[in-house]
């Protein structure tokens, strides 16, 4: 551990040097801020959210009041209603789209953090990948585990740990893991398979929930993680016709957001 953390300072010092000549402290506390710049921006639009269905619900009201009555004072609560219902979609989808952001680690992590992820995926390429924009790893499903079961592999299971111990670092101590499965549309066939696993649904959500036993047993606390899954329904590539699956599709997620404790 301690060659990996000088490893880590000595990466951190030479992106500094290729910079600049150095990092300042207010440039790190700006990376570490930015996912709860998210978070307060997302509890902003609701407060807005929920002013503005008070207004429409008022204003639907007083439309009401004015059923069977013409003129231009309800030709004018008509387009007044119209324009606040449009912005009331805007700031829905806003919202949405935020929440998805911090869901997925839609920020940049912290460069600290971006140093060790990277390190770990370049350690395991066939493996894993690290998504730096969304801080994001992907696990391929058929080297993490053997086709249609969710125990880990043997060989995938010290790469876990090394993870484990990357998220136990003081540094990422601020972040927790939404673990998220996914298959590929093939259908589940075989009995004994079909007895454990009834649909794709129930293996992407059983490989999510080994991976979080792995790094649960590897010291990684339980109120930091969380386990989903999307079956077949979320495919990062084309399935191939006549559900003939893809393997890009099959696979494990792990996203690094900022912790909600």
């Amino acid at each position: 551990m301690k060659t990996s953390r000088m490893w880590v300072l000595a990466a951190l010092a030479a992106v500094a040097v290729a910079a600049t000549g150095c990092v300042s402290q207010a440039q790190l506390d700006d990376l570490k801020a930015q996912n709860r710049i998210q978070q307060d921006r997302i509890a902003q639009l609701e407060s807005q959210l929920g002013d503005c269905n008070q207004t429409l619900d008022q204003k639907n009201k007083e439309l009401q009041s004015l059923t069977g009555k013409s003129g231009a004072d309800l030709q004018a609560k008509n387009a007044y209603i119209a324009a606040l219902e449009a912005d009331l979609e805007q700031k829905k989808a806003m919202i949405a789209k935020l929440q998805e952001q911090l869901l997925q680690g839609g920020a940049p992590l912290p460069m600290e953090m971006n140093v060790l992820l990277k390190d770990f995926a370049s350690r395991n390429p066939d493996l894993v990948s690290f998504d730096e924009a969304t801080g994001s790893l992907k696990f391929k499903s058929d080297l993490l585990f053997n086709p249609g079961s969710d125990d880990v592999a043997a060989s995938a299971v010290n790469a876990l740990k090394t993870l484990a111990g990357i998220m136990n670092q003081p540094e990422a101590k601020q972040f927790d893991m939404a673990i998220v499965g996914h298959t590929d549309d093939l259908r589940i066939s075989r009995a004994d398979t079909k007895q454990k696993h009834p649909t794709n649904w129930h293996l992407s959500v059983h490989r999510s929930i080994s991976v979080l036993n792995i790094l649960a047993q590897n010291q990684i606390s339980e109120e930091r993680m969380c386990a989903k899954g999307y079956g077949e329904f979320r495919p990062a590539e084309p399935n191939k016709p006549n559900k003939q699956g893809n393997a890009a599709n099959r696979r494990v997620e792990i996203f690094i957001i900022p912790s909600s404790r």
